[in-house]
């Protein structure tokens, strides 16, 4: 009996142990966190918009990150250029690495945002603008959000084959287009992207991107449709700046492959091609190894249909559209 007492008294002890280390490692994980809000308020006392959950998010950050991010923020602090709800610290981290972490260029980058931001309206565009083209739009552009990959994040999908620029840009101008544009991009970052963030407890940034391709050729490519085109990439490159995290082009054909592609690669920089992937009809399962198949369309190989919905790209099917996630982010806005 007594090396049994001597093996319990052991396991008693291994086992308080372990809970004094636990005990311990979540301490040091408070006191980090802690810290690094202490850091962020120092500076003219302001609270941060960077909220704490009402539900566990993780949120695993890089020590080097946080410093650069820090620097960041106390240099637009003394700058009087960091609005409280832009006060974040994944939007400043988002900048920084547009900018390789090179804070002037970051600076000046922030700088143009804040002034862009003001003179297009775009803090109020989600209440604001109203876009009376969109079922024409949505007809002649198909696209929409859709679910979340594997990881969370949103699914953004573009039917580009099924595009008619002429009869969209009949049915609104360039310019109204855009406003909407970024009013969609400012539902992305204030909705969907918390939503995704409740729903995966932890933080997600940025969007997964499929572009339809099939059927796409040189009709599609009018002068009109480019400058659309080339006027949204500047928007989203210069204004929100790495929400992109992978894009798919899919059912890309011979001839996309071997002159639209090329083509399309001299306007866009090296980090965005490093996240596309091309893939033509006989490889869409890497799709399903990206995302849920139930989270798929039925034309893009998955199983949904969102059948009296008006179809997958009509459905708003995610996160953002769950009434108890809803509940959680209204209850987030009335603490702040």
């Amino acid at each position: 009996d007594e090396p049994r007492d001597r093996r319990s008294d052991y396991d008693n002890s291994e086992e308080e142990r372990k809970r004094f280390r636990i005990g311990s490692f979540k301490k040091k994980a408070i006191n980090a966190s802690s810290k690094f809000t202490h850091s962020l308020k120092r500076k003219g006392k302001r609270k941060t918009d960077f909220r704490a959950p009402a539900i566990p998010i993780e949120d695993m950050r890089d020590p080097r990150e946080e410093r650069a991010v820090c620097d960041l923020r106390q240099e637009l602090l003394q700058m009087d250029l960091l609005p409280v709800r832009h006060d974040d610290y994944h939007t400043l981290l988002r900048f920084l690495k547009a900018r390789d972490f090179d804070i002037d260029k970051t600076i000046q980058m922030w700088e143009d945002m804040l002034t862009w931001r003001k003179e297009y309206g775009a803090d109020t565009i989600m209440e604001n603008f109203q876009f009376d083209a969109l079922e024409e739009v949505l007809e002649y552009y198909p696209q929409g959000y859709h679910g979340v990959d594997r990881d969370g994040r949103p699914v953004y999908i573009e039917r580009l084959g099924k595009a008619h620029p002429s009869k969209l840009l009949r049915a609104t101008s360039i310019e109204k287009y855009l406003k909407y544009h970024v009013q969609e991009f400012e539902k992305a970052i204030n909705e969907k992207f918390p939503a995704c963030s409740i729903a995966a407890k932890r933080w997600i940034c940025s969007t997964t991107t499929i572009l339809d391709v099939q059927g796409l050729g040189i009709k599609n490519l009018t002068s009109s449709a480019a400058n659309l085109l080339s006027a949204m990439m500047k928007i989203d490159n210069s204004y929100y700046p790495e929400t992109l995290h992978r894009m798919y082009i899919v059912n890309a054909g011979p001839g996309f492959k071997r002159v639209l592609w090329p083509a399309a690669q001299k306007f866009l920089d090296a980090k965005t091609i490093a996240k596309i992937q091309v893939l033509d009809s006989k490889s869409m399962a890497k799709l399903l190894e990206a995302i849920d198949e139930c989270e798929l369309p039925d034309f893009l190989g998955g199983s949904c249909t969102c059948d009296g919905e008006g179809g997958c790209l009509r459905s708003n099917k995610g996160p953002w559209d769950d009434p108890e996630i809803m509940k959680v982010m209204s209850m987030r806005k009335r603490l702040s």
